[in-house]
């Protein structure tokens, strides 16, 4: 197909799409007009169609460049709503929070204004007790006025007998110093009893170990299964200085294994003795390297004294003064 260099200028304004398509509506048309000699009239008018299909084209391409223009702008647009319905979310998300907390504080307040409601209700209620309570005084007060007046007469005849008192008084403080001087004579006999009786329970207590230190050998023996090497009434001299008096002091063997044998001698042992016999006994653990063997002997003990000892001390045997003294020395 020939086309005039014009034409072909011309072609080269066109997209590669309509370019394309008009050279195969031209090899068509040439084909379906082979025998058809075409003329200039022809030819001019299929020019004139070409140069506005490419009018139109650029008036398309412009349109479509403006609507691309028009994209974009839509785009950067939504993007800007986009960004703007974020914003309200977050607003929104904050407000929603911001309600949630108003009505937790409004939950509060309702709570503590039925709080006050009923502080309201009881201070009426304790208000016309108060009233009543009121009432009631100023009819005590009425009768305390009439109180007033007996005991005013009282007052007087009180009055004339207080003089009688006063001399009855006198006779009774001549007669409290003289109960002062004799309770004092009373309370020095008592000391020097005390003491003499603390004298007799030490006497009574080494007359016991006397008779019982001779008798240790054979009864540790017998009753304790502990060969005895020693047997003594010894102070137990501590770190500190301080000492423990011990009654009845037994050193020994079971077993290839040092042990030791310590008594305590009462004459009537009572549950304040069998408590700082326990305490004395700790101390002794913490000094003496070996076992410990303890026990109480005493001529009696109370029924109370034995249930006390059994549910307290049943670390601590207990022994009457005859029970040991059998053992040959």
């Amino acid at each position: 197909m020939g086309l005039s260099t014009a034409l072909i200028k011309k072609l080269d304004e066109f997209d590669t799409k309509t370019r394309d398509l008009f050279l195969d509506f031209m090899d068509e048309v040439e084909e379906k007009t082979r025998t058809i000699t075409v003329g200039r009239a022809d030819f001019t008018e299929l020019t004139e169609t070409v140069q506005r299909l490419a009018e139109a084209q650029k008036q398309t391409e412009q349109r479509i460049g403006e609507l691309t223009a028009s994209q974009n702008r839509l785009a950067e647009a939504q993007e800007r709503t986009e960004q703007r319905i974020g914003e309200l979310t977050v607003s929104q998300n904050r407000l929603s929070e911001a309600q949630e907390r108003t009505d937790q504080r409004i939950g509060k307040l309702t709570e503590a204004q039925e709080r006050t409601d009923q502080r309201i209700e009881k201070l009426t209620e304790a208000q016309e007790r108060t009233e009543q309570q009121i009432k009631e005084l100023m009819l005590s007060q009425n009768q305390t006025g009439q109180q007033i007046q007996e005991l005013t007469a009282m007052q007087k005849r009180f009055a004339e007998s207080e003089d009688r008192l006063k001399q009855s008084m006198d006779g009774l403080a001549e007669a409290q110093r003289q109960t002062e001087k004799t309770l004092k004579k009373y309370i020095v006999d008592h000391e020097i009893v005390k003491k003499q009786m603390g004298g007799l329970t030490m006497s009574v207590g080494y007359g016991i170990e006397d008779r019982l230190i001779p008798k240790m050998k054979a009864a540790a023996l017998h009753e304790f299964g502990i060969d005895v090497s020693l047997v003594d009434r010894r102070n137990v001299v501590y770190p500190d200085g301080k000492y423990d008096e011990i009654n009845i002091y037994c050193e020994g063997n079971r077993s290839g294994k040092p042990v030791f044998i310590i008594g305590e001698a009462k004459a009537q042992p009572g549950k304040k003795d069998f408590d700082r016999f326990s305490q004395l006994l700790d101390r002794l653990k913490q000094h003496l390297k070996g076992d410990i063997e303890a026990f109480m002997v005493g001529y009696q003990y109370a029924p109370d004294v034995e249930s006390y000892a059994n549910r307290k001390y049943p670390h601590i045997r207990r022994y009457k003064t005859f029970q040991l003294l059998m053992f040959s020395e």
